[in-house]
């Protein structure tokens, strides 16, 4: 038994030390295995991001341009596919736009003019820009103003959906763009921008008109507010009441500086693509609003405006001293004034 016990031990002590070495041996070939695995992952790493730099980066998406309608070669440059940054175009980013201001001179009309061209569902006229001063304090800053417009990035209530044909403003003549006319001109034949312009044939009735609305700016007749346009008979028949009256020592001069300002302007932008409209003329005959249509290139619609026109009468019942103008003008150049009129219906 004790021979046993000691053949046992002696084969422990004899075993032990292969199972120790065994052990030792396993975890170093693990050691090895893990290391090479790292080094293996390591290289696989390196390459894929090698191919990765190689094969990507580099690549460019370039989008599809649209395709230019079926347009004269003149008319090119005056089609347009803006890439708004305030909103995606989606569906709409090939429908051609058209870009166009209305230039035009304080109470020739443009107001209620502006109202039937944004009747139409594809056009934007975003209002008198430029009333506000710092947007035309230099050509830059005017230049900002007329991008964001032009790229529809310029958002008002006259703003359309992202299928708008033709999107502008209403820029007077006295706002920067006399003074600035060179390099707007330079600046309109290279961004394709058509000019509309607004005057009235009756100059007489256009001084009446904003010696009317000077009044109405510091009476506020209308519960304490100034309108220079109304939507109500009511509202209109309280403003034509005023009657002013007229300076006539002022009123050739005045009549000369307006006139002399519209022929002016006229020639200082007579390079540039535009249409010539008179307010008395699309009072008369509402096919003038047609050739507008057709001059912006959008389809025809019925154009409609919910303002409600003011002074509606003859000349001599808007003013006190009728008698004393027609002094003053009989034998004038401007004698045409005191009875040139129309119908309102």
């Amino acid at each position: 038994m004790a021979d046993d016990l000691c053949f046992f031990i002696k084969d422990m002590l004899i075993v032990r030390p292969p199972v120790k070495n065994s052990l030792v041996l396993r975890i170093s070939l693990l050691a090895f295995v893990m290391v090479c695995g790292v080094f293996m992952c390591s290289i696989g790493l390196k390459q894929i991001s090698n191919f990765t730099k190689a094969g990507f980066i580099d690549i460019k998406v370039v989008d599809k341009p649209c395709e230019v309608p079926n347009v004269e070669k003149w008319e090119r440059p005056y089609v347009h596919f803006p890439n708004p940054t305030t909103f995606n175009r989606a569906e709409c980013a090939c429908n051609p736009v058209r870009y166009f201001v209305i230039s035009s001179t304080q109470r020739s009309g443009s107001g209620w003019f502006e109202t039937l061209l944004n009747s139409h569902m594809n056009v934007s006229s975003n209002g008198e820009i430029f009333s506000v001063k710092p947007r035309r304090t230099n050509m830059s800053t005017i230049v900002d103003t007329l991008d964001k417009i032009y790229n529809l990035d310029w958002l008002t209530s006259a703003s359309k959906n992202e299928c708008t044909a033709a999107v502008g403003l209403k820029w007077m003549l006295n706002q920067g763009l006399m003074q600035n006319h060179e390099a707007i001109v330079e600046y309109f034949k290279a961004k394709g921008v058509s000019m509309i312009f607004l005057f009235r044939r009756n100059l007489l009735r256009r001084r009446i008109s904003i010696l009317a609305n000077a009044y109405d700016q510091s009476a506020k007749p209308l519960n304490g507010k100034h309108k220079s346009h109304v939507h109500s008979h009511d509202e209109a028949k309280i403003l034509a009441s005023y009657k002013p009256t007229i300076n006539t020592t002022l009123l050739i001069p005045e009549l000369k500086q307006a006139d002399n300002m519209v022929k002016q302007a006229l020639e200082y932008f007579n390079s540039t693509r535009h249409i010539i409209l008179y307010y008395e003329d699309i009072i008369k005959n509402h096919t003038v609003l047609e050739d507008v249509q057709r001059f912006l290139r959008i389809p025809q619609m019925e154009l409609k405006s919910r303002q409600v026109k003011i002074h509606k009468g003859p000349l001599r019942e808007q003013v006190e001293n009728w008698d004393d103008i027609k002094k003053v003008l009989n034998g004038t150049l401007y004698e045409s004034f005191l009875h040139e009129d129309y119908k309102v219906s």
